[in-house]
This record gives structure tokens, sequence and C-alpha cells, in this order.
């Protein structure tokens, strides 16, 4: 195990643990910890980072068919068997909504974030090893939250009260991976995530953003991949040749 990968693993473990410490909020119903039940898939990804890539991207939190499931950031289940080749058994915790089950890897829900933001790096790089040389993803938050229905809670929509708590221990452990990885930039998937990367890290630390790839974007939706491509070309993470 190399010192960077060893390094992420330990962070993402001392995170689950803070984070479990914390209270929900009455308006959170279930709260899913990826980092727990499916630690074998999640292990298997963080080993794959390596030290001083070119750029580290920041995603929110898990998605509902794919982090939730996959233990991958951005973690549809195609995406992280075929092209990052993880396929691991999930445990799922007996504490689950019934409208939001988690099947592992039997998951037939394609999580849309995922497939674009994958298939990018895999059209762009052509292989997982190609892509660690040059970049890892990290979820600032490795919590899922849902209500009482059902419905996705993104961190932002937490109560002032719980969310406190959680932003300073997920800006600690972002600012961890950093000095862990020591990448050429940062660049945070959406507004809310280069907000997160800029509040925590160092000033002076280069961070942009890229769209995100999300469904419910309505500029998502008109043409992710070539969007996406032009700012990752401008902030110089991808050639114009990519």
């Amino acid at each position: 195990m190399s010192q960077p990968a060893a390094s992420i693993v330990r962070i993402a473990r001392a995170l689950s643990r803070e984070l479990s410490a914390l209270h929900p909020p009455s308006s959170v119903a279930f709260t899913y910890d990826p980092i727990v039940y499916a630690w074998s898939a999640h292990r298997a990804y963080c080993l794959m980072a390596r030290t001083r890539p070119l750029a580290l991207f920041v995603g929110m939190n898990p998605g509902p068919f794919g982090m939730v499931q996959t233990g991958v950031p951005f973690g549809e289940v195609a995406a992280v068997q075929g092209f990052l080749g993880i396929d691991e058994r999930i445990t799922p915790p007996a504490h689950q909504h019934p409208r939001r089950p988690i099947e592992g890897f039997a998951c037939s829900r394609s999580e849309v974030s995922g497939r674009r933001f994958w298939g990018l790096m895999r059209d762009a790089f052509g292989t997982r090893t190609e892509f660690f040389r040059n970049a890892f993803v990290w979820n600032w938050c490795p919590l899922a939250f849902l209500s009482a229905s059902g419905a996705n809670v993104t961190p932002d929509k937490l109560p002032a009260s719980v969310r406190g708590p959680i932003e300073a221990a997920c800006d600690r452990a972002l600012m961890r991976i950093v000095r862990a990885l020591e990448p050429g930039m940062v660049i945070g998937v959406g507004g809310f995530a280069r907000d997160r990367a800029i509040g925590a890290l160092p000033s002076g630390t280069a961070v942009h953003t890229v769209l995100h790839p999300s469904p419910a974007s309505p500029a998502a939706n008109r043409g992710w991949d070539r969007q996406a491509r032009a700012q990752l070309v401008a902030c110089g993470f991808l050639d114009r040749s990519a």
C-alpha cells in the first residue's frame, strides 16, 4: 500500500467515526454511511490514490444510486465495475428506507451523475491507471441523508445546528486529503463543493469548478460532457485534444 493511499484510508475511516458521533437532525429519518457498510469497495477505491496528481475532484456527498450503492464517489455501478474494476460485496445496514434500499452492485438504477462523470474520464484517459496518475475524487461528506419520504437531503439543507459540526469535520478531512495527495489543483464538482474547498483550504490553493453532472441541473442536461470538457481545458486539467 502506497503512503498516500494509506493516508486516504485512514482519513476516510476517521471522518466516518467522527460523523457517527454526531446526532442527525429531526428532519433526517435515515443516514447512510457507505464507508461503513461498503468498506471493502471504498477501501479498494482509496488504494488507487497516487501522490501529486494534477487534480483533486471534490464532490458534495453520495448519490442514492452511486456511492450509496457502491462506496465509490459518483459510483454508478457500470462505471465502477467496468472502468474502475471494483466489484466488492456490500453488506447493507439493517436500518434502511424501504424506498431507498441498498442493493450494492445488484442495483439496476443508473446514477446519471456517475455515468456522465466517469464516462468523460474514461474517454479522456482510457484506463483507470492513467486517470489515477492524473486525478483522484473525494466526496466532501461521505454521508447520505434521507427524509421520512425517502427524499435526498443534501448537506446544505441540514439545520444550522447540526450542519456546523458536519461542515467542520468534513472541511478538516478535506484539508488532510490535500496534504496527503498534494494535488496541483482542486476542482469542485458544482458550486457547493467549490465553495467548501475555498473555505477549507489555505488561501493560494488553486480551486476551480466544473459543472455538476446531475440530471437535476437544466444546464447539465444541455450537453454536460461538452461544457465540462471546456471547463477542464480552461483550468488546465485536460488538453484540448483529450
